[in-house]
C-alpha cells in the first residue's frame, strides 16, 4: 500500500515538472463554421493635388489709449483688406476670425494700474488661384499684417468626394481579385456579396508653418516674396467585401 501510494506521488510529482518546465506542444487548427461568410479587404489610394489654400493673417498694435489702438487696428485693418482685394480675393474669402483688446497694466505699481492697450484682429483668407498665395503673404506683411500664422491646404468638396470615389473604386476591385485569387486557390465557390464596410482617410487639412513678423508700408520693397508650393496629399480607402461561400 505505502509503494502504491508513494508511485502515486511520483506521479504527479513528475506532471507537475513536466506541465512547469516541459516542452510547449503547440496545436494549429483551421476552422469555419458552415454559412460563415468569406471577408476579404482592399485598398485604393488616390494622390491629390490640393486646390485651396487659407492663410491666417493678423495685426496686432498697442498705445496709451483704448481709441488711439482701435483707431490705428481699424486703418491697418482696411489697409489690408483693400490690398487683398486688388488681388482679386473676394470679400467673401476675407473672414474676421477675432478682435481682441486687452489692458497693459504695470505690475510693478501695488496698485496695477493700466497704462495702455494692445488690440488684435486676426483674418483667415481663403485663396483658390494657387498662383496668388505668394503674392497674397507679401503684400499683406507690406499693408500691415504683422502675425501669419500659416497656410492650410484643403480639397473642395466636390474634388473630394470624386477622389474620394476613384480610392473607392480601386479599392474594391483589389478586394474582389483577391477574393477570386483565394477562392481558386482553396477550391471554393464564392456566392453573393452580403456586407460591405469601408474604412476612409480622407485627408485634414495640411499646415504649413509660416512665421512671419513685419508689417512694413504697402510700397516696402524689402518685403521677402515667400516661396509655397501646395504639393499632393493622398486619399486612401480600405474596402472590407463580405461573400457568401456556395
Amino acid at each position: 500500500m505505502m509503494k502504491r501510494i508513494g508511485g502515486i506521488i511520483v506521479f504527479f510529482v513528475l506532471l507537475f515538472i513536466f506541465a512547469k518546465w516541459g516542452p510547449t506542444i503547440h496545436f494549429n487548427s483551421t476552422t469555419q463554421t458552415k454559412g460563415e461568410p468569406f471577408v476579404v479587404s482592399g485598398e485604393g489610394k488616390v494622390s491629390v493635388t490640393p486646390d485651396i489654400a487659407k492663410i491666417d493673417l493678423g495685426i496686432q498694435d498697442s498705445g496709451a489709449s483704448l481709441k488711439t489702438v482701435q483707431d490705428s487696428i481699424n486703418k491697418k485693418s482696411k489697409t489690408l483688406v483693400d490690398a487683398l482685394k486688388k488681388l482679386g480675393i473676394a470679400e467673401a474669402d476675407i473672414k474676421t476670425t477675432s478682435y481682441n483688446v486687452y489692458p497693459q497694466y504695470d505690475y510693478t505699481n501695488p496698485n496695477s494700474r493700466i497704462t495702455g492697450y494692445q488690440a488684435s484682429t486676426n483674418y483667415e483668407v481663403t485663396i483658390k488661384d494657387f498662383d496668388k498665395i505668394n503674392n497674397v503673404i507679401a503684400v499683406s506683411t507690406g499693408a500691415g499684417a504683422n502675425m501669419v500664422g500659416g497656410v492650410n491646404f484643403e480639397l473642395n468638396e466636390v474634388t473630394k468626394k470624386q477622389k474620394l470615389q476613384e480610392a473607392r473604386s480601386l479599392a474594391v476591385k483589389e478586394a474582389k481579385d483577391k477574393a477570386e485569387g483565394l477562392a481558386k486557390a482553396a477550391g471554393i465557390n464564392l456566392g453573393k456579396i452580403i456586407n460591405i464596410s469601408e474604412n476612409n482617410g480622407v485627408p485634414f487639412p495640411r499646415p504649413l508653418s509660416l512665421p512671419v513678423s513685419g508689417g512694413g508700408g504697402a510700397e516696402d520693397k524689402s518685403i521677402a516674396q515667400p516661396n509655397i508650393q501646395p504639393g499632393e496629399t493622398e486619399i486612401d480607402v480600405t474596402i472590407s467585401l463580405s461573400y457568401e461561400i456556395r
